[in-house]
């Protein structure tokens, strides 16, 4: 018996832990499992325009029932922006009827054990939540029984967010058929107002208050001509974000200083994304240009945020599918518009990229700079191009001729002082 008791006390003193550490130490590999750049394409863009077209709130009446379907190659880039954009990794995606293949790597911070923690998959659909039929964490395999209870616990620590709440009350079903990804959903009338308050944390929303107050005080001053530039906008929201990032992140400072001014150069409310903003003050109309133009701060600003809030490689996908879209039924494919784009989004990305870039930006604007520091002189470009002559002279998207002035633009936005 002594003997007995002698082996338990020394298997759950030393053999669990050992066990355990064996396991944490074959979770880590220096090489991922998978190594992808995150790429969009203007038909990325359509199709992701087409969905939403397809199902547009305003064109919905409450307890409507909906059918989403994702096509598996949408759904695996997707899944892999998101590892790109939140965990430093990559990922990929492939479907089967009722099965879900999941590869994804993820870099973790240095430490002596690995560089990345890769992860494989496989996912089989049930009446519930879906069921493991494989999981390997590095080189250690996870039994199916913990794999599965794993994820419900997960998905009960999820339920108390908002933004779970949303998505159980919505979602009727989910289902793996023809190499797509099918969702059953309710449209309900609440769920503009939930769903702003579970993207827009109050933390976002009182930052976007503060700098509304501020735009709203600067447009309201006398003596404030009807036209003004960007730069002269963004410099009053700067300085406070430059005073408030001593006390706060200065990244999300700055990602709200970009969301207020892209609304106002825009037309729109801010009421979009805050319904509660429809109390706040309201800025005075002004027209707002940027080298001149108009369109130019639009394009600046939408690009920026996209930049700030998703990243730089869906703003510039959706800046170029734009340009081709304008080739078939708008004013014609703009090297112009490209360039305030990468401008815009370039400015997007500094201001947020880390803390201390954040700062850097906010103080060389605050003083106010020239309109070249934000974007480079660009009159020269080709515009207003419509399909065929935009094809007949640059080859389309992608030809040699098409990517020699995108890396003129791209030379032309390195240059400016604030991007150097």
């Amino acid at each position: 018996m002594k003997k007995l008791l002698f082996s338990l006390l020394f298997v759950l003193l030393v053999g669990v832990p050992l066990a355990l550490g064996v396991a944490v130490f074959l979770m880590f590999q220096d090489e991922p499992l998978v190594r992808r750049t995150v790429a969009f394409t203007p038909n990325d863009i359509e199709r992701a325009m087409r969905i939403f077209e397809k199902h547009d709130p305003r064109r919905m009446k409450s307890g409507t029932l909906r059918t989403m379907s994702i096509r598996g190659d949408e759904l695996d880039i997707a899944v892999n922006y998101l590892a790109n954009r939140y965990g430093k990794g990559s990922s990929a995606i492939a479907l089967t009827p009722g099965l879900l293949s999941l590869s994804a790597s993820v870099e973790v911070p240095a430490n002596p054990l690995g560089k990345y923690v890769n992860v494989r998959a496989l996912l089989r659909e049930t009446s519930g939540l879906p069921a493991f039929e494989e999981l390997r964490i590095g080189r250690v395999p996870v039994p199916n029984w913990l794999a599965d209870r794993g994820l419900a616990y997960a998905m009960q620590t999820l339920n108390r967010t908002d933004q779970y709440q949303v998505a159980a009350d919505t979602i009727r079903s989910v289902s793996i058929a023809d190499g797509s990804v099918r969702i059953v959903y309710e449209w309900r009338d609440d769920l503009p107002a939930r769903m702003s308050k579970a993207l827009v944390p109050p933390a976002d929303s009182e930052r976007l208050r503060i700098y509304q107050e501020r735009l709203a005080t600067w447009t309201q001053q006398s003596g404030l001509a009807r036209t003004v530039s960007l730069a002269q906008v963004l410099a009053p929201l700067m300085a406070l974000a430059t005073e408030r990032s001593g006390a706060s992140d200065p990244q999300a400072e700055s990602r709200a200083v970009i969301a207020v001014v892209a609304f106002y150069v825009n037309g729109k409310g801010i009421t979009a994304i805050v319904p509660g903003a429809v109390d706040w003050p309201r800025p005075v109309s002004k027209t707002v240009t940027l080298n001149g133009r108009t369109d130019f701060p639009q394009h600046f600003t939408i690009s920026a945020a996209l930049a700030a809030h998703a990243g730089v490689p869906l703003s510039d996908a959706i800046g170029l599918y734009k340009e081709v879209d304008d080739s078939r039924r708008g004013s014609g494919f703009s090297f112009n518009d490209i360039a305030a784009d990468r401008a815009g989004t370039r400015f997007g990305e500094i201001a947020t990229l880390s803390a201390a870039s954040a700062r850097g930006l906010q103080r060389r604007v605050m003083g106010g700079v020239p309109e070249s520091y934000l974007m480079p002189e660009v009159a020269d470009l080709p515009e207003f191009m419509p399909e065929a002559e935009f094809r007949r002279r640059f080859g389309g998207v992608g030809a040699p001729a098409y990517q020699r002035v995108m890396q003129d633009i791209e030379r032309r936005v390195a240059a400016c002082p604030l991007y150097r």
